[in-house]
C-alpha cells in the first residue's frame, strides 16, 4: 500500500448522501445477499454524471484520488452501514481510494473498476466443457492488469445466489469482495488489487439453498497442510515441452518396471518426521535408479484431508499436497526423475471423491458435482460421492486436471484408480440400490464415454503419455483405441492391471507346495487372456495391507522356504509377459504387512535373505532392460510360447519369452520356474534352438540369500523332448525359477 497524499475530508453526512442505492440493495450488500454487485459498487455514469460507490467495512473516511493519489473528492458513507457513494460530473477511469481505517490514509485500487478478466471465447468454452485447460481460467491467478498488480479469481457455482472470495487480503470478510457472474457459464469472477502470491483464499459461497458455505477452489494450485483448508495463490507451473524420449521409454515395446511408492512412508527422518521433496529427490531417486527400475508411480499427491486415506480421497486435484513441501519443489522431483532416466506416474482418482465440508459436495447448495440420487451419487464402500460424468463442466474439470499433471509437471502418466467402480453402476451395490442406464443394462454409459474422451483427449495433446488402468472385470477393450462406437469401442488406455494374474499367483504361492500339483491352472491360466488386453503384472500396496499380511509372510513353511518361494516368484514375474509393478518395501521383504505411519523397515537390510531378495529384484530388473526378448513383445503371442506347463506333479513351468517371431534376431531367454523345495536332477526339458546355452539368473543363487544348487553344466542334447528335436538336462534347484539363454547372446 502507497501513504496517502494528505487532502480535505468531509465528515460523514447525517442524511442519505447522493447517489445511495435503495433500502433493500443498500441491505442486501451489507449483509452479502446481493447476487449482482458490480451493478451497484464501483463507477456508474448516467445523463446526470459519474456515481462511485464502494463497500469498505471498518472505513473512517475515504476519498478518490486520480492515478497518482491526488484528491478530487470526498465519499460520504450511507448512516449506518458500510456503504460510501460519491457522485460528480465525471471520473477518470483510473481512480484510487484513500481509506482511513483509523490508523492513517492509505491508498488502494477499487475491485469494482476492473472489467472482466475473462474472455468472451473462455467462458463459452467453460459453458459447452470444451475448454481443454480450464484450470488457465477457474481458480486464483496473479495478473498485472492496467499496470495494476493482483490476483483474478474465478470459480464455477451456478447455483449459487451469490459468490465472494475471501482471504488474508480483507479478513476473511465475504462483504468485500463480492464476485462477478457470468450467467451463460456459470462462473463468478472477480479482479483482486493488491492480492498476491502466497495469500491464503476461500470462496464464501451463499447456495441456492440459503446456506453459506466456505469452499476450497477446486482448481487451486497449492494449499495449506492439514487440518488447514484454505488455499495458497500460487502462479501455474511453466509449461513442459513434450518429450520423444520419454514417449519411447512408455512404449508398448520397451521395458517398464515401475517402483509403487507411498512418499509419506518410504523413509522418514531420524524425528519421524516426512521427508521433504527436495530429500527425496535427493534419497528416493537414486535407490530406484540403482535398483534398476524405469518408472516411479507415486500413490496420490494430490492434497488430501485424512492421511489415512494415502491420497486416495483427494480434495484438492490440482494441489501437490503440502505435506512434503511447495508445488514448486514437486516439479523439481520430477525434473529429477527424469534425469536420472525415471518416468513417473501418478495414481488418479477420478471415480470419487469425499464428502469434506470445504470440497466439492453440494458445492453451490446443489449436487454440483456429483449425483443427486444416492443411487448414483454415492460409494457405499469408500463413503464418498461419485462425480456426475454426464455433465460437461465436470468432465472438463477432470479432464483438464489430467493435462494438467502431464503438462505443468512433466508427468509420464496417470494411473486411474478405480476403474472397475466407475463402469458399472451396481458395483459394490444390492438389488434396487442402482439404477439402470438408458437401456436398462448395468453399464455406466456415461463414465465410459468420459474415459474414452479421457484417452482421446491424452493421446492427442501428449501423446508421449502412458494412461494406465486399475480395473479388476473383464470390460472388454480396455486398452483398445477409443471409438465412439459403444459396441465395438475400446476405452484407449494404455495399459491395464492384470488383477487376475495377481489373485491366481498369490493364491498359489500361500498353499503348500506339497498342494500346489492340484493347483497348476492358477499359474497358467493367466496366459490364457495374456494377449487380450496390454496388462501390467501389479504386486501393489493393496496386497500388503488390511490384514493380508506382507508378501514374506504370505508364502508357507520355514523362513528359508518362505524367501525361496518369493524369489521363485519374482523370477517368473520377470519372466511372464506384462510390464511389471513392485510396491515399495516388497523387495526387501518386510515380516509386517505396510503401514502408512513409518518407514519401511530398512534395517532388515542387514540380515542375509533380505539384501539377498532385493539384490535378486535389481538384477531382474537388469536383465529385463538388457534382453529384448523379456519385454519387447509383452502384448503379443509371437513373444511367447510354452515349452512345459503339464507337469504339474512336480510343479514346474517352463516357457520360451522372444524378442520377434522366430527370434530372428537370436533374442530369446527360457524361463523354468520350479515350485517345490526338491532338487531335481537330470530334468530333462525341450529347447526351441541347439547349440550351447548358458545360465543367465537363478534365483537359488547363495547371491540372493539361496541354497546354491546350479542348475549346471546345461547339457544341450539331440534328445527330442516336447516337440522339439533338442533337449537340455540340468537340475532344477529348489522353490527356484532359472533363465537360460543361447550360449554368446548378449546381456
Amino acid at each position: 500500500m502507497s501513504p496517502a497524499v494528505p487532502g480535505p475530508m468531509a465528515d460523514r453526512p447525517a442524511a442519505l448522501p447522493p447517489g445511495a442505492p435503495d433500502a433493500a440493495t443498500i441491505a442486501a450488500l451489507q449483509t452479502a445477499q446481493h447476487g449482482d454487485p458490480f451493478s451497484v459498487l464501483g463507477p456508474h455514469t448516467d445523463r446526470e454524471g459519474t456515481t462511485l460507490r464502494a463497500l469498505l467495512p471498518g472505513a473512517h473516511q475515504v476519498a478518490v484520488t486520480d492515478a497518482e493519489g491526488q484528491w478530487l473528492a470526498d465519499l460520504a458513507q450511507v448512516p449506518h452501514t458500510d456503504l460510501w457513494c460519491v457522485q460528480r460530473p465525471q471520473l477518470p477511469g483510473t481512480y484510487k481510494l484513500r481509506i482511513d481505517w483509523g490508523q492513517g490514509p492509505v491508498l488502494l485500487e477499487d475491485a469494482y473498476r476492473f472489467g472482466s478478466q475473462l474472455r468472451e471465447a473462455e467462458l463459452w468454452w467453460l459453458a459447452e466443457g470444451t475448454h481443454l485447460r480450464p484450470y488457465e481460467a477457474l481458480g486464483g491467478h496473479p495478473l498485472v492488469v492496467e499496470g495494476v498488480a493482483g490476483v483474478r479469481f474465478a470459480v464455477w457455482a451456478p447455483a449459487a445466489q451469490r459468490v465472494s472470495v475471501v482471504g488474508s487480503f480483507n479478513q476473511w470478510d465475504g462483504r468485500r469482495h463480492a464476485m462477478r457472474r457470468h450467467p451463460g457459464a456459470g462462473v463468478w469472477e472477480i479482479f483482486v488489487p493488491h492480492a498476491a502470491e502466497g495469500d491464503y483464499y476461500r470462496f464464501e459461497v451463499l447456495g441456492r439453498d440459503g446456506v453459506l458455505r466456505q469452499k476450497a477452489d477446486p482448481y487451486a494450485n497449492r494449499a495449506e497442510l492439514r487440518p488447514g483448508t484454505a488455499c495458497i495463490v500460487q502462479r501455474l507451473p511453466a509449461g513442459v515441452a513434450r518429450d520423444a524420449a520419454r514417449g519411447r521409454a512408455n512404449a508398448l515395446d520397451a521395458p517398464i518396471s515401475i517402483y509403487e511408492v507411498h512418499l509419506g512412508s518410504w523413509r522418514r527422518g531420524h524425528d519421524g518426521r516426512w521427508l521433504s521433496y527436495t530429500e527425496l529427490a535427493e534419497q528416493l531417486i537414486p535407490y530406484v535408479a540403482e535398483m534398476g527400475f524405469t518408472h516411479l508411480e507415486l500413490m496420490p499427491v494430490q492434497e488430501h484431508p485424512f492421511d489415512g486415506s494415502w491420497g486416495y480421497q483427494p480434495v484438492g486435484l490440482f494441489a501437490p499436497t503440502a505435506r512434503f513441501g511447495q508445488p514448486e519443489e514437486f516439479k523439481a522431483f520430477v525434473e529429477a526423475a527424469h534425469a536420472a532416466g525415471l518416468g513417473v506416474i501418478l495414481d488418479w482418482v477420478p471415480a470419487h471423491f469425499p464428502t469434506d465440508e470445504h470440497g466439492l459436495a453440494w458445492f453451490d447448495g446443489t449436487c454440483l458435482y456429483e449425483h443427486q440420487d444416492k443411487r448414483e451419487g454415492y460409494h457405499p464402500d469408500w463413503n464418498t460421492l461419485i462425480y456426475n460424468y454426464g455433465r460437461v463442466e465436470v468432465r472438463n474439470f477432470l479432464i483438464g486436471n489430467a493435462l494438467y499433471w502431464i503438462e505443468r509437471f512433466g508427468i509420464d502418466g496417470l494411473r486411474v484408480d478405480a476403474v472397475a467402480s466407475m463402469l458399472y453402476r451396481d458395483y459394490s451395490r444390492r438389488e434396487g440400490e442402482w439404477i439402470p442406464n438408458r437401456w436398462g443394462g448395468r453399464e455406466n454409459l456415461e463414465a465410459i464415454e468420459f474415459l474414452r474422451r479421457l484417452n482421446r483427449t491424452i493421446g492427442i495433446e501428449r501423446p508421449e503419455a502412458i494412461m494406465i488402468a486399475e480395473e479388476s472385470t473383464a470390460f472388454p477393450g480396455v486398452t483398445r483405441p477409443p471409438s465412439d462406437d459403444a459396441q465395438s469401442g475400446g476405452l484407449g488406455f494404455h495399459y491395464k492391471w492384470n488383477m487376475g494374474w495377481m489373485n491366481d499367483t498369490l493364491r498359489y504361492l500361500a498353499r503348500e507346495p506339497i498342494h500346489r500339483r492340484w493347483h497348476q491352472d492358477e499359474m497358467r491360466f493367466s496366459l490364457m487372456y495374456a494377449f487380450s488386453e496390454n496388462f501390467v503384472l501389479p504386486i501393489s500396496h493393496d496386497e500388503v495391507v488390511h490384514g493380508k499380511g506382507s508378501m514374506v509372510a504370505k508364502m508357507p513353511g520355514d523362513t528359508w522356504q518362505r524367501f525361496a518361494t518369493l524369489r521363485a516368484a519374482y523370477g517368473w514375474m520377470w519372466g511372464h509377459p506384462g510390464k511389471k509393478l513392485l510396491f515399495m518395501g516388497n523387495e526387501i521383504g518386510p515380516w509386517e504387512e505396510w503401514n502408512a505411519d513409518t518407514s519401511l523397515p530398512w534395517h532388515l537390510l542387514a540380515h542375509a535373505p533380505h539384501a539377498g531378495l532385493q539384490r535378486l529384484v535389481r538384477d531382474l530388473n537388469r536383465v529385463l532392460r538388457h534382453h529384448p526378448a523379456l519385454h519387447r513383445l509383452d502384448h503379443d503371442s509371437a513373444g511367447f510360447q510354452w515349452l512345459r506347463h503339464d507337469d504339474a506333479a512336480q510343479s514346474v513351468l517352463a516357457c520360451e519369452r522372444r524378442a520377434a517371431p522366430g527370434a530372428a534376431d537370436g533374442q530369446r531367454v527360457v524361463v523354468i520356474a520350479h515350485f517345490t523345495p526338491e532338487v531335481r536332477h537330470g530334468y530333462r526339458l525341450g529347447l526351441p534352438q541347439g547349440g550351447a546355452w548358458r545360465l543367465l539368473l537363478n534365483t537359488d543363487d547363495v547371491v540372493y540369500g539361496g541354497s546354491g544348487v546350479s542348475p549346471g553344466p546345461l547339457v544341450v542334447e539331440e534328445v527330442p523332448c516336447d516337440g522339439w528335436p533338442q533337449s537340455v538336462r540340468l537340475t532344477l534347484p529348489p522353490l527356484a525359477t532359472v533363465m537360460l539363454v543361447p550360449q554368446g547372446q548378449v546381456g
